[in-house]
């Protein structure tokens, strides 16, 4: 069984700044981290692997110093890790990134295998917005199963997979054929801490360097900035909330008086839903 792990080196959110004039997002002497919702992703491939057999490929699209991440990931217990680089990929929005690692994952394909599972992270942190998985696949016209909690089973003889994914209304348990695109939720698995003999490999292991042409894309306008269709205007960190919190004096006081008060300092402040909670009921 052959699985892709697509990850991303993110920003560490927890050191972020904003340019207090420009609004844009401070990256100088930011450290950088595998986007954490990744590492869930890389996990449940590992476990895969280590269950059924086959090999792992970490892939991410980056600038030189992406390599970090992967040597990362490798010592986790990756099998391989692809670089995708080139000036051509600067400014990529999600839609160019999903077209450059698609064909990355085509080319992956013919050079190593091709891909039973490919797995990414939910969403990103420093982007949020949950499309590349998706992208992906769409544009390798694969099944995808998002936000998935948990691989219930797979069955390589019968080429299905099952699954319990999270949505609104609880969780779906969903089978599927391979191949398939999986995104996987936070908190779903522990990553490992990697051996000894992983971090040696990492260490000197020679990381794979595409460029655009390497990867055979050969409709550059679709990368970069030409190919990103959006546009960010500003960045800014939100404004501090001005009221303080209210508080309750709750002495001498039961549950139910409590709440009372509770819901009608609610309704005070917004009699519209009062209005609507009295219409939906049938009062």
């Amino acid at each position: 069984m052959h699985i892709v792990v697509c990850i991303k080196q993110v920003p560490d959110s927890a050191q972020i700044r904003v340019h207090p004039v420009t609004n844009t997002i401070m990256r100088q002497g930011v450290p950088t981290i595998i986007n954490p919702y990744d590492l869930f992703a890389l996990e449940e491939a590992l476990r895969l692997r280590d269950s059924h057999g086959g090999d792992v490929t970490v892939l991410t699209m980056g600038p030189p110093l992406a390599e970090d991440a992967l040597r990362k990931a490798l010592t986790y217990g990756a099998d391989r890790a692809i670089l995708l680089t080139d000036r051509h990929f600067a400014g990529s929005d999600t839609l160019a990134t999903s077209f450059a690692l698609s064909q990355a994952i085509v080319k992956i394909g013919e050079t190593f295998g091709t891909p039973d599972i490919i797995f990414t992270g939910k969403q990103t942190i420093d982007g949020d917005t949950a499309q590349v998985g998706p992208g992906i696949a769409k544009r390798l016209d694969l099944l995808q199963l998002t936000y998935v909690a948990k691989i219930a089973s797979i069955d390589l003889a019968s080429r299905e997979i099952t699954v319990d994914r999270r949505s609104e209304g609880g969780t779906q348990t969903l089978k599927s054929r391979l191949p398939c695109l999986i995104t996987m939720l936070e908190g779903t698995n522990e990553t490992r801490r990697g051996s000894l003999d992983d971090a040696l490999r990492a260490a000197r292991s020679q990381i794979v360097k595409w460029s655009a042409a390497d990867a055979g894309i050969e409709d550059l306008t679709k990368c970069g900035l030409r190919g990103s269709p959006t546009v960010v205007k500003r960045v800014f960190a939100p404004a501090a909330r001005a009221e303080r919190a209210e508080q309750i004096d709750s002495a001498d006081k039961t549950l139910h008086d409590l709440a009372d008060e509770l819901i009608s300092g609610i309704f005070a402040r917004q009699p519209a839903l009062e209005r609507e909670l009295a219409i939906n009921s049938g009062a």
